[in-house]
């Protein structure tokens, strides 16, 4: 079946909302009784984009910026790989949900709470709300830091696992604090 021009950018632009959309992207509220928060979108920016609906990926290149709740990604190029359901009233519509995030090349991760990460390549699951950095992986916060030759980030528990291969050791920077009087 032929898509007319008109038609391609209207089912690209219906991805493409699906995919900001998405209630997967932002964090909610978790705790007993409250009402779930509305999803943030996914911002992304770059110079330009393509979709490849048979492999459910949308591919980003060019100075890539994108936010989220909870951290905002810059690079060259990042894919961005989803998955579709049935919605869950029943009403046969497609619901449209990202699986991961793939970000390469001078990969720079700034995170809401605090502390900037940069990497060769960064992939973030969003299912597990976990990010694994390799290509030289560093993570500051002030003037800490912790390098390894691949850090794994697990934001739902606030943890991080640093590991190196059999010739490098992790190498960690830690100021101790001072209390104020």
């Amino acid at each position: 079946m032929k898509l007319l021009k008109s038609e391609s950018f209207f089912l690209f632009f219906l991805l493409f909302w699906g995919l900001m959309s998405s209630p997967s992207v932002g964090s909610e509220t978790t705790q007993k009784g409250a009402e779930k928060a509305p999803p943030k979108p996914l911002i992304i920016n770059s110079k330009a984009l393509e979709v490849d609906n048979k492999l459910k990926v949308v591919t980003f290149t060019g100075d890539v910026d994108a936010k989220m709740d909870e951290f905002s990604i810059s690079c060259q190029k990042m894919l961005v790989s989803y998955e579709n359901s049935p919605t869950q009233k029943n009403t046969g519509d497609i619901a449209t949900r990202i699986d991961k995030i793939v970000a390469t090349g001078d990969v720079r991760i700034v995170r809401a709470q605090g502390g900037i990460a940069t990497a060769e390549k960064a992939v973030y699951y969003q299912r597990d709300e976990k990010m694994v950095l390799t290509g030289s992986p560093v993570v500051k916060r002030g003037d800490d830091f912790v390098q390894g030759d691949r850090i794994t980030i697990f934001l739902r528990e606030n943890r991080s696992v640093v590991e190196s291969s059999r010739d490098n050791k992790v190498r960690a920077i830690i100021f101790p604090k001072r209390e104020t009087r």
